[in-house]
């Protein structure tokens, strides 16, 4: 339930402009989360949400850029505990997770920085990742197969 609650929280952040806790609580509630400040206030700092300056002087919450993200333990665990299985047709690798965690896991594939990905695309239980060439697909798919291990 918790990585499919924080990945519900990645998508509304990116969807909204959410400012405070309580806008935050209020959409998972309407998205049918049952959640406390408590839990709102846990799940911010285990997704190191940050507030930036929206266009209009506002803040929001957001997930930290890549440029200052680091890869954590924490990313590596929600990586191993959601993925189902990892196959690949072509350049393009196919990762299944549990049912509302693609996004958080895909995250996760993101904060890796690897080389030779072009791009990625979550779903609720399935990760879409376009490899520049063919003959790097074996290469990335061990490297995923060796952190689920």
């Amino acid at each position: 339930m918790k990585y499919s609650r924080h990945n519900k929280i990645l998508e509304l952040i990116q969807k909204n402009e959410v400012e405070t806790q309580e806008e935050l609580a209020q959409l998972l509630i309407k998205n049918g989360y049952n959640v406390t400040q408590a839990t709102i206030s846990r799940d911010i700092k285990e997704l190191k949400l940050i507030k930036i300056q929206t266009a209009s002087g506002k803040y929001k919450y957001a997930a930290e850029t890549h440029a200052y993200q680091s890869i954590t333990d924490r990313f590596i665990k929600v990586f191993k505990d959601t993925i189902l299985s990892v196959t690949f047709s072509n350049n393009i690798i196919i990762i299944k997770t549990l049912t509302g965690c693609a996004n958080a896991a895909c995250e996760a594939i993101d904060a890796l920085n690897l080389d030779n990905i072009l791009g990625t695309l979550a779903g609720d239980n399935t990760i879409f990742i376009v490899v520049d060439e063919k003959s790097n697909v074996n290469k990335l798919v061990n490297q995923f197969n060796e952190l689920i291990q």
